[in-house]
């Protein structure tokens, strides 16, 4: 093992090095901003996920304050132990050095998980607890060690209570394991006592979804109508080879573990894999859920291909150069490494009416900080006894995240929002002489208020379009009752 030390270290040192740079550059996303204030109502559940990116916000909070190095750092290391446990892999499927290297190799050249590895999400975790599932089944296979049975049931505990798709790798493992050793695992009771500890590790959220009418239900038929329901079958694959080179080894890795020698025991890896990424594509899930899949599959992928050139085994870097070469251009896609300035030159972006238009991710994540700003600057306008009496009214979840989170600085109060978990945390003071509404339009705010001034329209050149000419009010004079309307709003709050 100590041989493969200084390689693994190199590779996950550059991981490392990409992802921080990444790191500071441009602003909080709307999402992460979402997930360290629910970290500010620990519980069992929410509305969107499950516990588990909350707690994670928690500890980033004692440690690093809200730094968005700090809040970063924990995706980042989950990133980096991903390819750890790649290279890891690789040795325990029968890999020497060159299967190793091209194992981490492919991780570095993966595109998509240096976005996935920079947002502070449950979607580096979820592929962190994916991978770290497939290793220790490995290990188990290797060494008959029933603690790694035990690591396994601990992992997929943990993985439940991050994010729900972790089923679906359960439900592949489950399939697979019938085809190992003649099902003879089925057999051995710590794997029962490994699914044991996995179900109590869930229990509580699974209680917090029964007290709260199962809000996951309502949740995912909102995602169904206005994300996933566009979401061919088709294009679900098509999706997979828009990064190529890297694809192209988790294919060598299907057909590793299914016809070479070499990973013959292993071969129930692949019956998982081939489940999980049936059960997603029917399901119509998004491309990026089966991502997890990629590292056990490139570990796989290495050995073939080592295996395959034994005699020329300098091809192995012939094609690890070749899988990465090619993407490097495109890491500042997937993470900021880049100024905005000199992103926009890269992408040879052109500023039209006042807008540059970038992608998704990055366009959410400007805009906060200015909003909190200008909403602070009109707070400021208020008499102490207005702003005993006032409350800050934020229409969507990044703009009650911003003035939550970023707001801290300003010392503003904590702002209210019918948008998703926030709603769950109330309507705050009923009988608030003053109510300061961010991005809420004019009919709603009229519908509410007998008295509304239109403060500012507010406008940034790289924010998502959503963000963009939002309007900020003053409103006095509720003609609603707002416990009723809020309450009434219940059947919408995911929309």
């Amino acid at each position: 093992m100590k041989k493969y030390i200084p390689i693994i270290f190199v590779l996950a040192l550059i991981k490392f090095i990409i992802q921080w740079i990444g790191n500071h550059n441009y602003g909080f996303h709307r999402d992460e901003l979402l997930h360290l204030s629910v970290s500010e109502h620990l519980a069992w559940g929410f509305m969107e996920f499950p516990p588990f990116i909350a707690f994670i916000g928690k500890l980033s909070y004692w440690l690093f304050d809200y730094h968005i190095l700090g809040v970063r750092l924990f995706s980042t290391l989950a990133g980096v132990s991903i390819l750890i446990l790649c290279c890891l892999m690789a040795k325990e499927l029968g890999g020497k050095f060159r299967a190793v290297l091209l194992a981490g190799i492919c991780v570095l050249a993966f595109i998509p998980f240096y976005r996935n590895h920079t947002l502070f999400q449950p979607v580096a975790f979820d592929q962190l607890f994916w991978v770290l599932g497939f290793y220790f089944l490995i290990k188990f296979v290797n060494s008959k060690n029933k603690k790694f049975l035990i690591l396994l049931g601990i992992t997929l505990g943990f993985g439940l209570l991050n994010k729900y798709t972790m089923l679906v790798w359960a439900l592949g493992i489950f399939v697979g394991l019938l085809f190992y050793n003649k099902a003879r695992l089925f057999k051995n009771k710590w794997l029962y006592i490994s699914g044991i500890i996995s179900l109590l590790m869930f229990l509580p959220n699974i209680i917090w979804q029964f007290q709260n009418d199962f809000p996951l239900l309502r949740h995912m038929q909102r995602l169904n109508e206005s994300q996933l329901e566009g979401i061919s079958l088709w294009s679900f694959i098509l999706d997979q080879l828009e990064i190529t080179p890297p694809f192209i080894l988790f294919l060598c890795g299907f057909i590793g573990l299914f016809f070479s020698k070499k990973l013959r025991e292993f071969k129930f890896l692949g019956i998982s894999c081939l489940v999980i990424f049936a059960t997603m594509w029917f399901m119509g899930a998004k491309t990026y859920y089966i991502f997890p899949l990629y590292p056990v599959l490139f570990s796989a992928g290495a050995v073939f291909l080592e295996s395959l050139f034994v005699k020329r085994p300098n091809l192995v870097y012939v094609i690890a150069v070749s899988v990465l070469l090619p993407m490097i251009y495109f890491i500042p896609e997937a993470t900021p490494i880049l100024p905005i300035d000199a992103f926009v030159e890269y992408r040879s972006l052109e500023e039209e009416d006042g807008r540059i238009e970038l992608t998704g991710d990055y366009a959410d994540m400007f805009g906060w900080e200015e909003q909190a700003k200008l909403v602070d600057s009109v707070y400021n306008t208020l008499t102490a006894i207005e702003k005993d009496n006032c409350v800050l009214w934020a229409e969507n979840y990044g703009e009650a995240g911003a003035l939550k989170i970023l707001g801290k600085q300003y010392n503003l109060p904590n702002p209210i929002s019918r948008h998703g978990s926030f709603w769950t945390w109330g309507f705050g003071n009923k009988n608030a002489k003053v109510w300061i509404s961010l991005g809420n339009e004019e009919p709603a705010v009229d519908y509410v208020f007998e008295d509304v001034e239109l403060v500012k329209i507010i406008t940034h050149k790289y924010a998502i379009g959503e963000e963009h000419d939002i309007p900020l009010y003053i409103c006095r004079n509720p003609k609603v009752d707002i416990e009723a309307w809020w309450k009434a709003y219940e059947p919408y709050i995911f929309d």
